[in-house]
Parts: structure tokens; C-alpha cells; sequence
């Protein structure tokens, strides 16, 4: 991939697809700075090997994220790749939904991602910035997911638009869509969907996607190494999708 010592930033890196770019950045020998504000932070940075520091920031508050950012900056130089990872989605319907937990979510998903974006671009100079959307929203959406379709959908025109900004400073932006992977976030909303039994929920999502799985972290990971490194260097303004082929079908008994 020709990413060995580029310095990376990874928003949500502490687990879940987080965890997954991380582990294959790592892998590809990239410099990796992971903000998160999970208490799974110092556990996961005990658990890897290579060059990987931990900031312990929460992405809705601007001023810490730009003195974090300036910290990576004077420790490992130009920053190369932003990866906007984090992510919150709760699942309640529209008409429960108070303002509050609305705002957790537009935040967290879009100002999070609006106020590190900010805080990187001055300390880089040419590079990739990839943003996590999802085919919710852009693409399909169940009950209770009005809040996270809406920012996920909100992320596509932030990545087109920067993409267009930013073109002629040497710097790619891209979005990958994400299908069902098996993350906590998808085991958290399992769990709210039915309590009782969780796993019948992991096995119904299963059993309707073609692949008849879901993704693993460094499926995703393997792909955003891809769109970070020098061989996807005429992409920018995109998005991918990585669904095992989830969205792909009409409907689910046509032609059987």
C-alpha cells in the first residue's frame, strides 16, 4: 500500500470499524494517532503493536480537539491521513424522539467530524481524508434510525463538497458506506431491538444478506487503507460501498 510511516488520525479507533482501520494501518506500518472518548481506549492501546498514541477527547468539543491536534503535529509531523470514524446511532422513533438525543447524534456524527476535519486540515499538506457514512440514510433505512440516516446521508455532501475545495491542494476525500459489519455498535442495537435475545436478531440480518454474514473490521479497514494509500490516487468525490451485497436485491423472494 506504500503507507509505511504516514501519519494517520483516526476518530473512534478504540473499537468497533474503528479498531478494525487501526489494526490494518498498523499493519501497513502507518503512524497512528486514534481519538476517542471510550473507556475502552487504554485497554485497545495495550493491546496493539506499532507506532499508535491515544487521545482521550471528546469531538464535540472543539478547542480540546484542535489542542489535540496540535499536539500530534508537533510530536509526528504533518498529519497524512484523517479517517472520521466516530459515530453514534441510538435507535428511537421519530415521533419519541426528544431534541436531546437528536443532537447526540447530529454532534457527535456531523459536527464531530465538521470540527476535526477543521482542526487537521492547517498540518496537511497533501493526503486522504475518508469519512465514514453508511448505506443507511444515502441508500435504505429501517424504523427508529431517522436521527443516524440523516446524519449518515449529511456525511456524502460534506465529502463531495470538501472533495471539490480541496482538489487542487493535492488532498483526496472520500466516503465509504458500510453495510451490516459485526461491530458493538451493531451488537448494542441487536440488543435494543430485542433484549431477551440478541442473537436472533444477529441471525436474521445475517440470514438476509447474500453473503449470508456480516463484515469484519479489517474488511473495512483493508479498504480504507486502500482509498488512504497512493493506488487510489485518481478517486476523490466518492463513495464505495461495503455491504456483502446487502442492498443489492429488489426484494427478498423475487425470482426464488
Amino acid at each position: 500500500m506504500n503507507l509505511e510511516n504516514k501519519v494517520a488520525v483516526v476518530t473512534g479507533g478504540a473499537m468497533g470499524n474503528g479498531l478494525g482501520i487501526v489494526k490494518v494501518f498498523l499493519k501497513e506500518g502507518v503512524k497512528v494517532a486514534i481519538l476517542d472518548y471510550s473507556d475502552e481506549l487504554e485497554k485497545t492501546l495495550k493491546s496493539l503493536k506499532g507506532e499508535v498514541y491515544g487521545y482521550k477527547v471528546d469531538i464535540r468539543e472543539k478547542k480540546a480537539v484542535e489542542k489535540v491536534i496540535e499536539d500530534i503535529h508537533k510530536k509526528l509531523g504533518n498529519i497524512d491521513i484523517l479517517v472520521n470514524n466516530a459515530g453514534v446511532c441510538q435507535l428511537e422513533s421519530f415521533e419519541d424522539m426528544d431534541d436531546e438525543l437528536r443532537d447526540f447524534h447530529f454532534d457527535i456524527n456531523i459536527k464531530g467530524t465538521w470540527n476535526v476535519t477543521k482542526a487537521v486540515l492547517p498540518h496537511m499538506k497533501k493526503g486522504s481524508i475518508i469519512n465514514l457514512s453508511s448505506v443507511t440514510g444515502p441508500m435504505v433505512a429501517d424504523p427508529g434510525e431517522v436521527a443516524y440516516a440523516t446524519t449518515k446521508a449529511a456525511i456524502l455532501g460534506f465529502t463531495k463538497s470538501l472533495a471539490a475545495e480541496l482538489v487542487e491542494k493535492n488532498i483526496r476525500v472520500n466516503a465509504i458506506m458500510p453495510g451490516y459489519i459485526l461491530t458493538p455498535m451493531v451488537e448494542k442495537m441487536a440488543h435494543l431491538t430485542d433484549p431477551d435475545n440478541p442473537n436472533r436478531v444477529i441471525n436474521e440480518i445475517e440470514s438476509a444478506i447474500p453473503m449470508k454474514r456480516m463484515g469484519k473490521i479489517e474488511e473495512l479497514g483493508d479498504l480504507t487503507a486502500f482509498l488512504a494509500s497512493d493506488r487510489s490516487s485518481y478517486i476523490t468525490g466518492q463513495t464505495v460501498v461495503i455491504d456483502g451485497a446487502s442492498t443489492l436485491p429488489e426484494t427478498s423472494s423475487m425470482g426464488r
